[in-house]
Order: structure tokens, then sequence, then C-alpha cells
């Protein structure tokens, strides 16, 4: 049987693999996107402003993705507090 520290360990792995998978994809979107030149160790300008911009708005677009599930979940708690409500069920 799992003890609460195990869980809770086992949470925090899960989680650091959940932002790996996230980071490899993001890394993996804006190389593919923004790296064109493989004759210099450097990056170009250009490609450092590409990567940026496309990081930038790869962790806006999460955020708003995360913001509006978090306001679709409290409606949809509220709409079940009320439907419980007017059915008579209080929890």
């Amino acid at each position: 049987m799992a003890t609460p520290e195990m869980m809770s360990e086992i949470d925090q792995i899960k989680t650091f693999k959940d932002f790996l998978v996230q980071y490899n994809k993001l890394s993996e979107l804006c190389f593919n996107d923004c790296i064109h030149d493989f004759t210099s160790r450097t990056l170009k300008s250009t490609e450092d402003k590409c990567t940026v911009n496309c990081m930038e708005k790869y962790l806006r677009m999460n955020q708003r993705v995360s913001q509006r599930f978090h306001e679709f979940q409290m409606l949809a708690n509220e709409n079940m507090l009320a439907l419980a409500q007017k059915s008579g069920n209080p929890s």
C-alpha cells in the first residue's frame, strides 16, 4: 500500500515528466520552425529572434489555454452546484 509520502513523490515525478514532455515539444517545434542553417556552430540573429518569438508565443498560448480551462471548470462546478441545489441534493 502506498503511503502519502510515496504518493507525493509519485506526483512530483509525474509533474516533472509532464514538464519535460512539454519542454521537449516546445524545443522540437521551435527548432524545426526556426533553425535552417547548419553550416555554423552559432545561431544567426534571425534564428535567435525566431526561437525567442516561438517560445514566447507557445508560453502565452499555453497560459491562455490553462486560464480558459480554469474558467470552464469554475463554470461547470457552479452549474453542478446549482443543479444539485435545485434537485434538493445539498452535496
